[in-house]
């Protein structure tokens, strides 16, 4: 009997709810890391894996897939949303196409520190996300990987100011706020999913990248990467998220269990990265990779960025009251 593809994807997310459902048996989660073990999507997934099977006896595990097995990042969010896929750990651009809102914390600049990134997403901004993905997207964000700022490499030459950008070919993300800073700098970088960036690296197909020191070091970008530029243009959050069908047919004491085995994973990743960046940084550096700073603080990078890319998403990220309200809520 041949089944509808109308038929059948109900039948299928029926049927993950069912095998997560919490009932006598014990229930096996699956949870997708974009990246490869060793970063610090792994740190948060392993941390959230331990903590959950120990609230719940034992009697719920979950099971890690890193390096991109069960799909593209931007893929994982959409088997969530419709119940194939338990959890997902990724970057937070790969949320914001579903969940506009989201970009406040994207915009170049806002972020200036890990204090600011640990306020915003574990205060009431935080919150409003949370409730706006669960609307917009059908997953739920249960808990935060702070990973540092996005630093750019490339395997060319020293970068310091925008005319030492210029010619390069740099690799972005398939996201409009991300793509819009790099022509804010004055050049148009080459949008790219995530499980090709390596392969694109090695075979010289885009010169650079941007990413944090933890996540340069997961994914030995050392092997095909010499340069790198201290640029502080977006603090990295990777949400854990979970598709919000899965979490309604759980029960309470599970949901319970959940909420705060990602609050303690959240703990864990911000204490990880002020623990361990300094000393990956340094790694880096003696396997060969060169770090030099942006020129005069960074000044014109920041100019440039803030003045051309903040009031084109205002309207995006629900009104510029919304940036406003971030700003308040950082001291700023």
């Amino acid at each position: 009997m041949k089944i509808r593809k109308s038929v059948l994807m109900p039948m299928l997310a029926a049927a993950s709810l069912m095998l997560s459902a919490p009932g006598a048996i014990a229930a096996t989660f699956k949870m997708a890391i974009g990246d490869a073990a060793g970063g610090t999507q792994w740190e948060l997934a392993t941390s959230f894996a331990k903590s959950f099977s120990d609230k719940t006896g034992g009697k719920h595990k979950v099971d890690l897939f890193p390096n991109g097995q069960l799909g593209d990042e931007q893929d994982t969010v959409n088997n969530a949303a419709m119940g194939l896929l338990d959890f997902s750990v990724l970057a937070i651009n790969n949320v914001t196409p579903f969940s506009p809102t989201v970009g406040v914390l994207t915009l170049p600049y806002v972020i200036q520190s890990a204090e600011d990134a640990k306020t915003l997403t574990q205060g009431a901004v935080g919150q409003e996300l949370v409730d706006n993905t669960i609307r917009d997207a059908g997953v739920r964000i249960v808990g935060w990987a702070y990973s540092g700022f996005r630093v750019l490499t490339n395997s060319k030459r020293p970068v310091t100011t925008l005319a030492d950008l210029k010619g390069l070919v740099i690799r972005v993300p398939k996201n409009e706020i991300m793509i819009s800073t790099y022509q804010s700098w004055g050049i148009n970088p080459t949008p790219m999913s995530w499980s090709e960036t390596f392969t694109a690296l090695q075979q010289r197909v885009v010169d650079g990248q941007d990413n944090p020191y933890i996540t340069i070091s997961a994914m030995k970008f050392n092997e095909v990467q010499k340069y790198i530029t201290n640029i502080r243009y977006i603090f990295s959050l990777e949400p854990l998220i979970m598709s919000e069908q899965v979490f309604q047919a759980q029960k309470p004491d599970v949901q319970q269990a959940i909420l705060e085995a990602g609050r303690e994973a959240t703990e864990h990743s911000f204490k990880y990265l002020l623990e361990t960046e300094e000393q990956i940084r340094a790694d880096l550096a003696a396997k060969g990779m060169e770090i030099v700073d942006p020129a005069e603080g960074e000044k014109e990078w920041i100019e440039k960025a803030t003045t051309a890319v903040w009031p084109k998403f205002h309207k995006s990220i629900g009104g510029k009251d919304k940036l406003d309200a971030v700003l308040k809520a950082l001291g700023r």
